[in-house]
């Protein structure tokens, strides 16, 4: 494992907070694409890859792949994506995976749960999958949070070239859903009993959300997206609202070419925070711990385009100022997380990808 220094990060806005210094160490650099983890009661730490492998760091090493796992489309944007741990999982062993999943005709986001027994995923069961069906390996996604009810909400992209199905109120696409931990649909699910909408539904009206996490404090949920050439986003989740894709963005298509004339509309929600130019965010998460006293209560995204973990400094409910973290790594870092002990943890996206852990550097 080997260790390094950090210098100062850059300021993107005027901070109102003070930016600690970091010692950062690298647990291992042998990863393939890694997506997502999940700290085990052990102190082990399960990691997903893209290319449809789970694996578990003991703190020295990498286990082999765990055997028995489903099977994913790993094409493009494609593969294991999200992985988080039921609430109870040191009752009940539950381990949950949003991965892509189908053919390239036909394809969408899946959810299963399994235990990890001896090396193996097993009592393996399929939860919920997206439809309709799409034929894009891209925008899936995919992101996993439980509620304090032990529900949990999963994001689903808009397949990239279905963007009106965002709108749409009997597709999945460009949406987030609800789901009981049994994959079953809550029945106080905002639009459960509305005729012409999906009774999954949480929220509609999102391009390609790649971050969600819930805050005990506030008792609220936040999520992050990509915008196309702008526009990428912050939001604060509430049940039935829409978010306005594709009628209104900040952002702009590949091409230039304008996507909407609004950025404004009545019934559809503003960003908390807008990205433009893009950051291209890749996690997200919230920061109540102890270890970094100047990130509590704050918002952590990390960024895939500007190589960098994207600190949003909160007042109350209100973004404050940003500062632009670990741009010194110079690499795409796919997920930040909060640890048990408050330690930050990074995976950085690629073949070769890393596993980081960032406590505060030694006096």
């Amino acid at each position: 494992m080997a260790t390094f220094f950090l210098a100062l990060p850059s300021v993107a806005e005027q901070a109102v907070k003070p930016t600690p210094t970091f010692d950062i160490t690298t647990l291992t650099d042998q990863l393939q694409s890694p997506w997502s983890l999940a700290f085990l009661p052990s102190g082990e730490i399960l990691i997903a890859e893209k290319v449809g492998a789970l694996r578990i760091f003991d703190g020295k090493a990498l286990s082999a792949p765990i055997t028995g796992v489903p099977q994913a489309l790993v094409r493009s944007q494609g593969g294991y994506q999200d992985l988080v741990l039921h609430p109870d999982y040191e009752k009940n062993g539950w381990v949950y995976l949003s991965f892509a999943w189908g053919e390239r005709s036909a394809n969408g986001t899946r959810l299963v749960r399994g235990r990890i027994k001896q090396g193996a995923f097993v009592d393996q069961e399929v939860l919920f999958t997206a439809e309709p069906l799409k034929n894009t390996p891209v925008h899936y996604g995919a992101r996993l949070a439980f509620l304090p009810d032990n529900s949990l909400v999963m994001a689903v992209g808009d397949g990239f070239d279905f963007r009106e199905s965002a709108q749409k109120t009997d597709s999945l696409l460009g949406k987030f859903v609800r789901l009981n931990d049994d994959g079953s649909i809550p029945k106080d699910n905002p639009f459960f009993d509305r005729k012409g909408y999906h009774p999954a539904i949480y929220s509609l009206g999102h391009r390609n959300p790649q971050g969600v996490a819930y805050d005990p404090v506030r008792q609220q949920l936040f999520a992050n997206e990509h915008g196309p050439q702008g526009g990428d986003e912050i939001n604060i989740l509430e049940p039935g609202k829409n978010y306005g894709w594709p009628i209104i963005t900040y952002g702009r298509d590949y091409s230039g070419a304008s996507i909407t004339p609004f950025t404004e509309y009545e019934g559809m929600e503003q960003p908390l925070v807008n990205w433009t130019p893009s950051i291209a965010p890749s996690s997200l998460a919230v920061y109540n711990a102890d270890l970094f006293p100047a990130f509590k209560g704050d918002l952590l995204s990390s960024a895939l385009k500007a190589k960098e973990v994207r600190w949003v400094q909160m007042q109350g409910a209100t973004p404050a100022a940003e500062v632009s973290l670990f741009g010194d790594l110079n690499a795409r870092i796919r997920a930040v997380y909060v640890g048990p002990e408050g330690a930050l943890y990074l995976l950085t996206d690629g073949d070769r990808g890393k596993l980081l852990k960032v406590t505060p550097k030694a006096q």
